[in-house]
C-alpha cells in the first residue's frame, strides 16, 4: 500500500433498547492499494475495527440494536446527550448500633409439615374410602 492520510471522526450512536446516547471516536486511514483503488481502514484507539455502521454495541446494556447519527449530529442537538453522571454522594455519618433484640424462634419445618400434611392425608383418605366404598357396593 502507498502513502495515505488520516482523519478523525466522531460518530454519535443511540441504543434502541435502553435509549443510551454516546459518541465514539474513530480514525479513518485512507490509502491507495497500489492499483489505483482507494482503501479505508477504520481505527479505534489505534486498533483496526469494523466501520461504525457495521454493528456497534451499546456500552450501557450490550445490545446490538443500535442506530447511528450523521457525524456532528449531537453537537447540533445537545438535548439528546444524556446528563453527566451526578457527583458521588458523601458517605453518611456513622449511626449508633441498635440494642440487641431478643431472637425470635424460627418456625420449625415439622410444624409446617404437620399443618399441611394432616389435612392432605385426611382428604386423600376420605377420597380413597369413597372409591373403595363405591366399588364394594357395585359388586
Amino acid at each position: 500500500m502507498h502513502d495515505g492520510f488520516d482523519t478523525h471522526q466522531l460518530w454519535p450512536y443511540e441504543c434502541l433498547r435502553c435509549w443510551h446516547v454516546w459518541e465514539a471516536r474513530y480514525t479513518v486511514r485512507r490509502l491507495d492499494d497500489g492499483h489505483g483503488h482507494p482503501v479505508e481502514v477504520w481505527l479505534s484507539n489505534g486498533v483496526p475495527v469494523q466501520p461504525p455502521w457495521a454493528g456497534a454495541c451499546c456500552p450501557g446494556c450490550g445490545a446490538f440494536h443500535v442506530t447511528s447519527f450523521p457525524p456532528g449530529y449531537l453537537s447540533r442537538h445537545p438535548e439528546l446527550v444524556s446528563a453527566p453522571e451526578p457527583a458521588p454522594v458523601p458517605a453518611p455519618a456513622p449511626v449508633e448500633p441498635l440494642p440487641a433484640a431478643t431472637p425470635v424462634p424460627a418456625m420449625r419445618p415439622r410444624r409446617l409439615l404437620l399443618g399441611l400434611g394432616v389435612p392432605v392425608l385426611l382428604i386423600a383418605g376420605y377420597e380413597l374410602y369413597r372409591v373403595v366404598f363405591a366399588v364394594a357396593h357395585t359388586n
